[in-house]
């Protein structure tokens, strides 16, 4: 058995991890491609999970070789978002792994790339579970993230704003994009990893710990409070 290392703080990824948000956001890239005669696969969508909205912007603009700004782009992104986001639901034991580390008093965030604008619509109908989450860190607004993911920006100010500011050793995070991943790795941090099941298991190997779903999370195996305490 791999030798995991105890934790005492908790960091979530939000897209794709606790909101089932895969779908809406291919859904959205591929309509505004449409325009310029080009598709959008889930393939070059995990290309550029993880980063702010201006950088997945520019990165898609240049992969599908787009003739508009990127922040036009962006723009036209985030007028969609506001009639899908807002009907998304959560994954499969999210809830149950978040109340559960909340009612055992363990601290737990979240780290997205995500804009406060985004944010607030995803997070329409679970504002109640939001609000278990302190601190929530998102890249696309916050002017403390210089870079996103796969850069370790996101990760490192979010254990900043702890109030205990733990060692980023003591930090567990939980992705499910390969760029999280590398994020993770990079702040220091012990990641386990929920991949879509379409992601090629060599963007997995820098992961602590991979699992099929969230359900699948033993927290004893970090020195958290079990399922069953």
């Amino acid at each position: 058995m791999p030798a995991y290392k105890p934790v005492t703080h908790v960091i979530f990824d939000m897209d794709g991890l606790l909101l089932d948000t895969v779908g809406p956001h291919l859904a959205i890239h591929q309509s505004l491609l449409a325009e310029y005669g080009q598709t959008c696969t889930w393939y070059d969508l995990i290309q550029v999970m993880g980063h702010t909205a201006l950088e997945t912007a520019q990165e898609i603009c240049r992969l599908k070789s787009v003739p508009v700004d990127p922040e036009i782009y962006q723009d036209k992104v985030a007028a969609l978002q506001f009639s899908m986001f807002p009907k998304i639901g959560l994954m499969r034991g999210a809830e149950r792994l978040v109340r559960h580390l909340h009612k055992h008093g363990v601290p737990i965030a979240i780290a997205s790339g995500s804009s406060q604008t985004s944010f607030d619509l995803k997070t329409t109908s679970h504002r109640e579970l939001m609000k278990l989450f302190n601190p929530v860190v998102l890249s696309s607004s916050d002017p403390e993230v210089k870079a996103g993911k796969p850069a370790p920006d996101v990760f490192l100010v979010c254990a900043g704003r702890f109030p205990d500011k733990p060692h980023s050793s003591k930090c567990l995070v939980f992705e499910d994009a390969p760029l999280g991943v590398k994020a993770a790795a990079a702040a220091g941090m012990q990641c386990v990893m929920v991949p879509d099941p379409r992601t090629d298991k060599s963007l997995t190997e820098e992961a602590t710990l991979v699992l099929e779903s969230l359900e699948d999370f033993k927290p004893e195996l970090f020195g958290l409070p079990p399922f069953n305490s």
